[in-house]
């Protein structure tokens, strides 16, 4: 299964919750201090908010793809590096309460876009992971 993300840099994350809980019908698959996510199942979409700076407006984090095993990272990092795209890994990485792998590209407005598989829950955030 693969799924898109929405990463959104919030300021009220609680209100933040509450909306989009109404909005696709469903609670937080995960809920952490200054961080929550969605697994939403219909549209297919992962949505990652992260607590920004109090009475800023939202603002796009980061995009990205959800994909199933480790294999599908290796195999879009090839494409990508094959049709002249730079691309950094980060192997077995803990992001956003989460051990992952992933590769990230960024589009023609720099953008930041990771293509990841997430292997196991962490108790550890570490911010330097999110582009």
């Amino acid at each position: 299964m693969s799924r898109v993300q929405l990463a959104l840099r919030v300021s009220d994350l609680e209100g933040s919750v509450a909306f989009y809980s109404k909005l696709f019908g469903t609670e937080p698959a995960k809920r952490k201090p200054g961080y929550a996510n969605f697994a939403v199942t219909d549209p297919p979409l992962k949505l990652v908010l992260l607590e920004g700076e109090p009475g800023q407006d939202t603002a796009l984090d980061h995009l990205g793809v959800e994909v199933g095993s480790t294999e599908q990272v290796e195999e879009a990092t090839a494409r990508l590096d094959a049709l002249g795209l730079f691309t950094d890994v980060e192997a077995d990485t803990t992001c956003c309460y989460a051990r992952q792998d992933k590769v990230w590209v960024h589009g023609p407005g720099r953008e930041p876009w990771e293509v990841y598989v997430v292997k196991a829950d962490s108790e550890t955030f570490d911010e330097t992971c999110c582009a």
